[in-house]
C-alpha cells in the first residue's frame, strides 16, 4: 500500500483547513460541499485519526489536525513553485520544428525579425524531416510539407509547394533556356527528380532523358547550391529562395511553375490554441506571409480542404 494518502484527499484538506470550512473549500476547488466531505472522511480513514470536529456549528481542527495542517500547506506551496518554475519557461521558450527545406531555407532567416518583434521568447528551431508527435511536449508547433490537411491537430495552411526552374546568370550565359524543351539540351541538377515530369506534363522530356546527364541531390537546399555553383539548372520553390532571386544570384528564366501536390502547413495541439506564445507566433507568420507572397497567385492558392 503506499505511504502517501490520494492527493485529492489531502488537497481538499488542505484547504478546509486552511478556511475552516467545507463550503468555501469546496468553492475554491470547484466541488461539492459533501465531495469534501467524502475527501476528508477517506484522508481520516487511511491515517486513522480525525482530522475534523464539530464545535456547535463550527468545524474546528482536533489537535492532529493543526498540527500537520502548516506542513501540508507548505508542501502544497512548494508543489506550486516547482511547477511555476515549469510554466514560466514553458511560457518563455516557443519550440518549433520545421522539414529541412522551409526551416533551413526560409523560415530560419525570418525568426530574427519575430525576435525583435517579441524580445520576451526565446525561439528554440529543429530543422528535421522526421514525424513529431506533439502531444509529447516536444515542440510546440511543427511545419511540414504534406499532401492533404493535418489531421487530429489545429492546422494552418501556408503556402503550397511550388517549383520552377532556376540557374546561376553564368550558367544561363552558357546555356539558353527560353522554353521548356530547351530544358532537354541542358545539364540539370538531380534529372531523376519526379519534378521535372511534373513540370506541365510530357513537354520537357522525361526525367533522366538529357544526354547531359546531371548531378543526383535529395534536398532542396543541396540543389539550390549546385545550381549556384553553375552545374545545372534545378527545380526550385521561389518562395524558398526569394532572396537569392532578388539579389541575382538565381534566375527563374521560364513563366512555368509546377505544383507536386503538397503545400505547407502549420500545426498546433488544439487546446493549446489560445497560448500567447503561439497565438503571436501564428498571426505573425500568416502576416509575413501575406507581405511577401501576397501577390503570388501560385503561393497563395489555398487548397479545397483549407477553406
Amino acid at each position: 500500500m503506499p505511504r502517501l494518502p490520494p492527493l485529492a484527499a489531502v488537497r481538499a484538506f488542505e484547504a478546509a483547513a486552511r478556511h475552516e470550512n467545507f463550503s468555501r473549500a469546496a468553492e475554491e476547488l470547484a466541488m461539492t460541499q459533501a465531495g469534501v466531505s467524502y475527501q476528508i472522511k477517506l484522508l481520516e480513514e487511511r491515517l486513522g485519526a480525525r482530522l475534523f470536529t464539530r464545535s456547535g456549528r463550527n468545524l474546528v481542527l482536533t489537535a492532529m489536525g493543526r498540527r500537520i495542517a502548516p506542513r501540508v500547506s507548505e508542501a502544497f506551496a512548494q508543489l506550486d513553485d516547482a511547477f511555476g518554475l515549469i510554466r514560466a519557461e514553458n511560457d518563455a521558450v516557443l519550440t518549433l520544428t520545421a522539414s529541412s527545406s522551409v526551416g533551413s531555407l526560409w523560415l530560419s532567416a525570418r525568426l530574427g525579425a519575430f525576435q525583435i518583434k517579441h524580445p520576451d521568447l526565446a525561439v528554440r528551431l529543429d530543422v528535421s524531416d522526421r514525424l513529431v508527435d506533439l502531444g509529447s511536449g516536444e515542440f510546440d508547433i511543427a511545419i511540414r510539407a504534406v499532401t492533404a490537411r493535418p489531421e487530429n491537430c489545429a492546422s494552418y495552411f501556408l503556402m503550397r509547394q511550388v517549383f520552377t526552374p532556376m540557374a546561376s546568370p553564368e550558367f544561363l550565359a552558357r546555356h539558353s533556356i527560353a522554353m521548356l524543351a530547351d530544358l532537354d539540351d541542358v545539364p540539370r541538377v538531380t534529372p531523376n527528380d519526379e519534378w521535372w515530369t511534373r513540370l506541365r506534363g510530357d513537354r520537357v522530356g522525361a526525367a533522366g532523358s538529357s544526354s547531359h546527364g546531371g548531378v543526383q541531390l535529395d534536398s532542396q537546399p543541396l540543389v539550390a547550391q549546385a545550381a549556384l555553383a553553375g552545374h545545372g539548372v534545378g527545380l526550385l520553390n521561389p518562395a524558398l529562395f526569394a532572396r537569392e532571386l532578388a539579389e541575382g544570384r538565381l534566375v527563374a528564366p521560364l513563366a512555368e511553375v509546377g505544383y507536386d501536390g503538397r503545400a505547407f502547413w502549420l500545426c498546433h495541439l488544439e487546446h493549446r490554441r489560445n497560448l500567447p506564445k503561439i497565438r503571436a507566433f501564428r498571426e505573425w507568420i500568416a502576416a509575413d506571409i501575406r507581405a511577401t507572397l501576397g501577390d503570388d497567385p501560385h503561393r497563395v492558392l489555398v487548397p479545397p480542404e483549407a477553406s
